[in-house]
Parts: structure tokens; C-alpha cells; sequence
């Protein structure tokens, strides 16, 4: 008899709500009885989980922004998740967790050296907090074109999780993984989660009341009978966000430790996750994929853009906000680079390095010293601290999240303007160029259809904030 086995993946992420001059995050109402959505979400979904045992038994990725939030609010579960992938790496030589791109950009729509910046910070973060490198990476949104597998696999990362749509075929097979060519004869598996079973866990809650009849009803019929007589492994992956897990959908977290722990299993299912299933089912076939494409926009990656039909109402704001953020981005990086290349120092390698310093790896001035070759000046070396938490502001102002929803109006992107807003403070205060002139002009084209909230408006009270005296003193 052949090998049926079964992953469930969660994708579990929240977007970043800390304020950036206080690094609080402000009291939620809608979050109400706690404080805010990370503290709401954690007692709902990431406590019980990890009380439950679940992350050992699945595929997950955890954001690193959220996870560095969740090490400071409640350290005890962050080294129960650790400890879970863990337990997999002694068993098996292979953990289950997935890396993920640190601040959850829409890569297809970032730069080469924003792709690079991105998965180089993801792995960091997740050796530092797991302590081995990972196999795969999650791409936020599942969002992916050529040049993103390239730095993937540029960087040895040898999976990632896609939906089926993604692969250019109409006959993909989603119970065994597929090799996407790249450039210079590198190559990276990639595996597909099935639609149905991930759209129906996601969306239909009727479905998850009983993890035993949903085995029997909906996962068992799924698999390829023409596979199980040649006696050929199969692997089916329910990918979804994890805060379904009892935030989403209530009691879901009880539904998934039944369904890795004993429904699936008694009806002769293994467990598996990606990295093992490679490690034992190496991927034997090929296939290219849909260039700009994502699980969550049916129209690849306009939702994150542009106008597109997933957005209710007028989605031109988007549009306008992301031309903004690219003419910004411009300038800060222009000054940045400028700035590095007086004092001989190569600006993206020292941005890419910074991830060390975010996570308190090494002191900041060392690492900067350690780029010049020399030991720089207090002052050069304040300045140019302060041109890379411009640089870490401007990374989290393409959080995905802020064009994910229909307006303009609600916290995300407005989050996402509070970030610029620090950049061009950061930017001022290392080298006197003021970058707001250009992008409040550019912000007033943001519009909210619902509240006709203007988007220079929401800058101008972001720009009034101060920063600390003693700034990296």
C-alpha cells in the first residue's frame, strides 16, 4: 500500500502595530478585553497552540516581527514553538518550520536589493530564534515571480509553498512537490497546497465542527487512486492562515490537535511536513510558475497596487499610496547610499548585516566599524545608525497589510504612513535633508472612500511626533 500522508501549514502573522517613536503598541479597542489584537489574538491562538502540542505536528511560519513581539510579551510560549520544531529536528534531522521574508512584502513588487534585504533578514531571524537554518521559506501571500526563486535559492533556501494556480500546468498532480528552473543551473522545489481542502478549512467552518468526519469525508477522497495502485507516495497540504487555529474560528485549535493526533492516524494517514517529505520523496518533476502571482488576488498582485476587483469600493488610493512610497523610497535610499559611499562603506551589505544589530546579535557600532574597516568617529557612526533605522522604517512601509484591505481608513496603512514619517525624521536628523516636502504632496491623493480621510493629513499628525532627546546617545 502506498504512503498517503497529510500537512497542515499554518501561515501565522499579524502586521506590525507597534507605534514607531514609542515601540508600544497603542491601546486597541476593538480588542477589547485586551489591550490589543497581538495580546486578543495570542490568549486565542498562539497560547493554546503551543499548549496543545500543535506546532510539532504541523507546517507553520511564524512572522519574525510578530515573533519578536510574542519573546517580549509572553517568552515561555515562544520557547514552547521552539522547542517543537525541535523536537522534529532530533527525530528527523529536519525541523518543520518554514522561514518567512521579515517584513511581509509583496515581493514580486519590491527591488532586487529589497528581495535580497528581505530573505536575508527572514533567515537570520530564524536561526537566531530556532538555532538552524531553515529549508524553506514562506513568501508572504505566496506572492512570487522569477527573480524571487532566484534569491531563494541564492541564499539556500530549497522550498517554498505555493497555490495551485501559481504553476504554469493544467495537469499540476498537488500530492507530490515540483522543481522550478532557475538561472545558473540552480533549481528549488516547490509544493502546492490543495484549494479545495484549504479554501474549505478557511471559509466553511461547518467543515471543522469534527476532525474525524472531515478525514473521512473530505481528505480521504482526495487522494489519486491511479497513485495508490503503482504504490506512489502521496502528500496533501492544507495551507491557511494559523490565526484560524481558535481566533478565526473558535475551538479550532482543539479541531486541529484531534485531526494531527489521532483522526488522521487512525485512518492510516502519516504526518509529514515539507522538508521531510523532501528529505524521504526527493521532487521528480518539473514545471514553471505564474510570473506575479499570490494566493490571496485572483488578479496576481493588483490587490497590492492598484485597483483590482478584490476591493470593494475605490481602490484607487492604493495606487496613489504605493507611487508615494516608491518616490519616497527613492530619495531615502539615495541619501542613504550616498551618505555610506563617503565613508567607503557598501550600503546594502551593511544594510543586509543590520539584521545582526535589530536582533541584538552585535552592538551597532561594531558592525558599522567592522563595514568601514576602521573605527569610525562617534558621530559618523551615530549618523549612520540613523540612516539604517531609516532604512528598518522603510523596509515596514511596504507591509503587505497596508494595501491588503478595501480603505484607506482603517489602522494598517495608516500604520504604514507612520513608518514613513519616521524615515524622513531619521532621515533629517542624520544629514539635515528634509524628504516631506515631495511625499506630502504625493499623500493627498490618498483618499478614504469611506471617511474621505486624506493621506497628507494622516502624515502631517504622524510628522508631529518627536523623537527621543537622546537618540542613539
Amino acid at each position: 500500500m502506498s504512503v498517503r500522508a497529510l500537512s497542515i501549514h499554518g501561515h501565522f502573522y499579524q502586521p506590525p502595530r507597534e507605534d514607531p517613536v514609542s515601540g508600544l503598541i497603542p491601546r486597541e479597542t476593538g480588542a477589547t478585553p485586551y489591550r490589543n489584537w497581538n495580546e486578543r489574538i495570542h490568549a486565542e491562538c498562539y497560547l493554546p497552540n503551543a499548549q496543545l502540542g500543535n506546532f510539532e505536528k504541523i507546517s507553520f511560519n511564524i512572522g519574525p516581527t510578530l515573533f519578536s513581539w510574542m519573546k517580549s510579551y509572553d517568552p515561555s510560549v515562544s520557547r514552547l514553538i521552539v522547542a517543537q520544531d525541535q523536537a522534529n529536528l532530533r527525530q528527523y534531522g529536519v525541523g518543520n518550520a518554514m522561514a518567512q521574508a521579515y517584513n511581509h512584502t509583496i515581493l514580486p513588487l519590491a527591488s532586487w536589493e529589497d528581495k535580497v534585504t528581505q530573505v536575508e533578514w527572514g533567515i537570520a531571524d530564524f536561526v537566531h530564534q530556532y538555532g538552524h537554518k531553515p529549508l524553506g521559506m514562506w513568501l508572504p501571500e505566496t506572492a512570487v515571480d522569477m527573480e524571487t526563486l532566484n534569491v531563494l535559492a541564492e541564499h539556500g533556501i530549497e522550498f517554498t509553498i505555493l497555490a495551485p494556480w501559481q504553476a504554469e500546468s493544467n495537469h499540476l498532480d498537488v500530492t507530490e512537490p515540483y522543481r522550478v528552473a532557475l538561472a545558473a543551473g540552480k533549481s528549488i522545489s516547490v509544493f502546492f497546497y490543495h484549494q479545495g481542502l484549504s479554501t474549505g478549512v478557511s471559509f466553511n467552518p461547518h467543515l471543522t465542527i469534527n476532525a474525524d468526519e472531515f478525514v473521512r469525508n473530505m481528505v480521504l477522497p482526495t487522494y489519486l487512486p491511479e497513485k495508490e495502485r503503482r504504490g506512489e507516495p502521496q502528500l496533501l497540504i492544507i495551507a491557511s492562515d494559523g490565526e484560524l487555529y481558535g481566533h478565526h474560528q473558535q475551538f479550532r485549535d482543539r479541531f486541529l490537535a484531534h485531526l494531527v493526533n489521532g483522526a488522521s492516524s487512525n485512518l492510516g494517514l502519516e504526518k509529514s511536513y515539507p522538508a521531510l517529505w523532501l528529505k524521504k520523496y526527493p521532487a521528480r518533476k518539473w514545471t514553471s510558475i505564474r510570473e506575479a502571482t499570490s494566493w490571496s488576488c485572483l488578479h496576481g498582485v493588483e490587490r497590492w497596487r492598484g485597483d483590482c476587483d478584490c476591493t470593494q469600493g475605490d481602490g484607487r488610493w492604493k495606487g496613489y499610496l504605493r507611487q508615494a512610497f516608491n518616490r519616497l523610497v527613492y530619495q531615502v535610499d539615495k541619501v542613504y547610499t550616498d551618505t555610506l559611499l563617503t565613508y567607503k562603506i557598501e550600503p546594502w551589505k551593511l544594510r543586509n548585516a543590520y539584521i545582526q544589530a535589530i536582533l541584538g546579535e552585535v552592538l551597532a557600532g561594531d558592525l558599522i566599524n567592522q563595514h568601514a574597516g576602521r573605527k569610525l568617529e562617534q558621530g559618523s557612526v551615530n549618523q549612520i545608525r540613523t540612516l539604517l533605522e531609516a532604512q528598518r522604517e522603510r523596509q515596514r512601509i511596504y507591509t503587505s497589510c497596508g494595501w491588503f484591505y478595501d480603505d484607506f481608513s482603517r489602522l494598517e496603512p495608516r500604520n504604514c504612513v507612520a513608518y514613513a514619517a519616521q524615515a524622513i525624521r531619521l532621515t533629517m536628523v542624520a544629514t539635515g535633508i528634509d524628504l516631506s516636502t515631495q511625499f506630502q504632496a504625493d499623500m493627498k491623493y490618498v483618499v478614504s472612500h469611506r471617511t474621505r480621510q486624506r493621506g497628507d493629513k494622516v502624515f502631517q499628525t504622524e510628522m508631529q511626533k518627536t523623537l527621543p532627546v537622546n537618540l542613539f546617545h
